[in-house]
């Protein structure tokens, strides 16, 4: 156990749950530490931006930035049970199966999955993860990821099937495509003749929380059905976007993004 992170986050913990500001010793006090390892940890916190000097001096509070990090987190769970209804609407539309994603660094999680009723379609589970550069809902999610997270990916993939994407700058040249069209399309990427699109979901404040996506068989998603169901995957997505207190279903555009593109 790393004892330095763990104090820094019993700092962290008792400033966040205090009403009042606190000082060294109070903190060392009540944590059982010295002042000097208290100061120290402070040091950090603060050059961090978790934690503030008070409004008297030698006291400290929380910054915003819990908040900040918090915020995604709820927002993920709000959007699960708004994203319901809509989803049930969108499975109906198109007789395919609809999944709720969010990404996980280099790969999405899917919080939810509406079963198409069709004998034959994409095999998924909920909780279930796949490469973010070979589904559409990574793919959109990626499209809105700031330069340092796209940095993060590797030069070359691992390419599950013959038309996944083979590298970065193939993948940064469709997430400028993507940001433009307004959503993404799997041609077969992932697994062998399943295609899919996706739209992202935005919060209130018009950040990327989550993606909604369309799967289903190759032979069924031909190019036209396909670009028919993005359309209603996009009118999909403005409509939980718009649950989630979105009034302009126009993403922020992430620092870096237009010049990784």
């Amino acid at each position: 156990m790393d004892t330095t992170l763990l104090k820094g986050l019993n700092v962290l913990e008792l400033l966040a749950q205090s009403e009042q500001p606190k000082g060294v010793s109070d903190i060392a006090r009540a944590l059982n530490l010295t002042k000097s390892n208290v100061h120290r940890t402070l040091q950090t916190l603060v050059a961090a931006g978790y934690v503030r000097v008070g409004s008297r001096p030698g006291t400290y509070v929380c910054t915003l930035k819990l908040f900040e990090l918090a915020s995604p987190l709820v927002a993920r769970l709000d959007v699960r049970q708004l994203a319901e209804p809509v989803m049930q609407a969108l499975a109906g539309k198109t007789q395919e199966t609809i999944h709720l994603a969010v990404l996980d660094r280099l790969e999405v999680i899917y919080l939810h999955k509406i079963e198409s009723p069709q004998p034959v379609r994409a095999y998924s589970s909920v909780g279930g993860r796949a490469p973010a550069h070979a589904v559409a809902t990574g793919k959109v999610l990626l499209a809105w990821q700031d330069a340092a997270t796209l940095a993060t990916l590797p030069e070359r993939f691992e390419r599950p099937t013959s038309r996944t994407l083979p590298d970065r700058h193939a993948l940064l040249a469709e997430t400028a495509q993507v940001r433009a069209q307004g959503y993404a399309i799997n041609r077969g990427e992932w697994r062998e003749g399943v295609c899919g699109a996706a739209a992202v979901i935005l919060d209130a404040q018009r950040q990327v929380i989550a993606a909604v996506g369309v799967s289903g068989p190759s032979e069924r998603l031909r190019p036209a059905a396909l670009r028919k169901h993005a359309e209603r995957v996009v009118e999909a997505a403005r409509d939980i976007s718009r649950a989630m207190g979105c009034t302009r279903y126009e993403p922020l555009l992430p620092a870096g993004a237009a010049v990784a593109a």
